[in-house]
């Protein structure tokens, strides 16, 4: 009898990494963007 690994669960764990990755980069995005593009639509609010 032949051993033969099972490789399915390598892309669902390569996939779950790549969504943090991606979770990671947009909370970063959002924390240093975030109040900057607050105060863009107060400010075009606040001209209307």
């Amino acid at each position: 009898m032949i051993y033969m690994p099972r490789e399915e669960g390598q892309g669902l764990v390569e996939y779950a990494l790549i969504l943090a990755l991606v979770a990671v980069v947009v909370i970063a995005l959002v924390a240093l963007f975030g109040p900057a593009v607050g105060n863009l639509f107060s400010n075009i609010v606040k001209a209307v």
